[in-house]
């Protein structure tokens, strides 16, 4: 057997959420479209010198594209996906560190328990996917931002486009995408809100980047239906959804 055809029986005994490259035409078989998740959520394209955390990391392919990136130490946490109550492992992120000779460091540690004294601070903070898990979303985003010199990067589920004020949604059981893991949406205004009052001073919508068009009543219509379509919920609820990634800066 060639050592393409290990790795690939390897890739293959791992339930992988994240697309990781691996080699060259070697893609983890992930559930998420990593690369084009990849450019909503605008990593910066250069690192160089940065120190990165990734909050909730998963497979780590955003751990690894911030080493690929330039910065001078990541360090990948998680807990729920890789031995708590989610259903992933952390053998995705061994076989990817593995494989690409990685120097990611990893700390198997939940999200509510981060602060500077275990883990430090570090300039560029990676939130991504976490926030509607938390059934504290203020106190995750305080988190976050304990650890966070710099720049700020959040991706979430975002609820009530339409109202200007701040508000957030409550998702009880599994009513939100059948996930009784998924909590709490905000809305844009509560976002900039919250991130405000823990101290950072410019918060910035990046995606999508015209979030009044890609949010329109019409786009929103036809989103609601496919997401009755798809079992996303019911259209009275999905018509007012999105995702939105943000980014925070001291």
């Amino acid at each position: 057997m060639g050592d393409n055809d290990e790795l690939l029986g390897r890739v293959n005994d791992v339930n992988w959420f994240h697309s990781i490259p691996l080699r060259d035409g070697l893609v983890t078989p992930g559930q998420d479209n990593s690369m084009d998740k990849l450019g909503q959520v605008c990593l910066p394209e250069d690192l160089t010198g940065k120190t990165v955390l990734d909050i909730g990391a998963w497979d780590g392919f955003f751990s690894f594209q911030a080493e690929k990136n330039g910065a001078k130490r990541v360090l990948a946490t998680d807990h729920f996906s890789w031995s708590g109550p989610g259903w992933g492992t952390k053998d995705g992120f061994n076989l990817a560190h593995e494989v690409l000779n990685s120097k990611v460091e990893s700390m198997e540690i939940d999200a509510m328990a981060i602060t500077p004294e275990n883990v430090g601070k570090f300039d560029v903070v990676l939130f991504l996917g976490v926030l509607y898990h938390l059934q504290d979303p203020m106190g995750g985003l305080r988190v976050a931002a304990d650890v966070c010199d710099e720049l700020l990067i959040i991706e979430t589920h975002v609820d009530d486009l339409h109202r200007w004020k701040p508000s957030m949604v409550y998702f009880p059981g599994d009513s939100l995408n059948n996930d009784d893991t998924n909590y709490w949406a905000p809305n844009v205004a509560a976002m900039r809100g919250m991130l405000k009052d823990l101290g950072f001073s410019r918060v910035e919508v990046v995606y999508p980047k015209r979030p009044w068009l890609r949010y329109a009543w019409p786009v929103r219509f036809l989103s609601a239906i496919k997401g009755v379509l798809e079992r996303r919920g019911p259209f009275r609820q999905t018509i007012n959804q999105g995702r939105m990634s943000f980014h925070a800066y001291r």
